[in-house]
């Protein structure tokens, strides 16, 4: 598993650090916060660091993204020279560490999805063929853990890992989301349901309306429609967005 991915490092680097602008050109992490992961092998990980011109998720490069061990070490010589990993490296390592379905981990602060839970609005499937995959995520469950910490240590990433309780995703009560798939793009895009029914669902409450989960017999009719439509196209969209110096656009588009 080392050795093939070794000869796409390069690429990994670069597609990593296009998904941080993603997040960022989505608002799901605005700012200089927030970092993503993709397992190398059982000890290594790349993963996005600060580096010596910090300047924000929006603007990360390949070089920001630095191959590491689970514990924080550098995994390769001068990985860290000039770099430093994130506070939070706990959050991914624990998840990579315990969890062998997973690839890669997303860690980002989208507002809405902070706002929502602290006004106790989970996350539900109220949705339907607008978005079948995060109908789908939210059916099964988006849990909380229910502390606003900085996941800095070993002992607080377990407790999230238990709260996330096998699950894609998890909310972190006054701080924001943890994200796993088996791409980079897939937690991402994990992400972005979640924001969006997050949105929607503050819209609905604000305008006086109530939450209704879509019923069982219409959850039954949808479709699996591919990784090629739910992942590919998908992100090549995301990435397409990128290339046009999109801003976030409203819920309805």
């Amino acid at each position: 598993m080392t050795d093939a991915l070794d000869k796409d490092l390069p690429a990994a680097r670069e597609h990593i650090a296009q998904a941080c602008r993603v997040l960022a050109s989505r608002s799901l992490s605005d700012g200089f916060l927030g970092h993503i992961s993709l397992r190398v092998s059982e000890q290594l990980m790349l993963i996005r660091c600060r580096g010596p011109h910090e300047r924000g998720l929006a603007w990360t490069e390949a070089a920001d993204v630095r191959l590491v061990t689970l514990d924080g070490s550098q995994g390769a010589p001068g990985e860290l020279d000039g770099w430093s990993v994130p506070s939070e490296l706990p959050l991914h390592a624990e998840v990579l560490r315990r969890r062998s379905d997973v690839a890669a981990v997303v860690h980002a602060h989208p507002p809405a999805v902070v706002t929502a839970d602290l006004a106790g609005v989970g996350i539900r499937p109220v949705i339907g063929a607008f978005d079948i995959p995060g109908a789908k995520l939210a059916a099964g469950g988006v849990p909380v853990y229910p502390r606003s910490a900085l996941i800095a240590s070993r002992t607080l990433a377990q407790e999230m890992v238990d709260a996330m309780a096998g699950r894609p995703v998890v909310i972190l009560r006054g701080h924001g989301v943890t994200a796993t798939g088996d791409s980079v793009a897939q937690a991402v895009l994990r992400v972005l349901s979640v924001d969006v029914i997050a949105r929607m669902s503050l819209t609905v409450v604000s305008a006086g309306g109530t939450l209704r989960d879509i019923s069982d017999e219409d959850m039954a009719e949808l479709p699996d429609l591919g990784s090629s439509l739910n992942l590919e196209i998908a992100w090549r969209h995301e990435l397409s967005r990128l290339g046009q110096g999109l801003a976030t656009t409203p819920v309805t588009d």
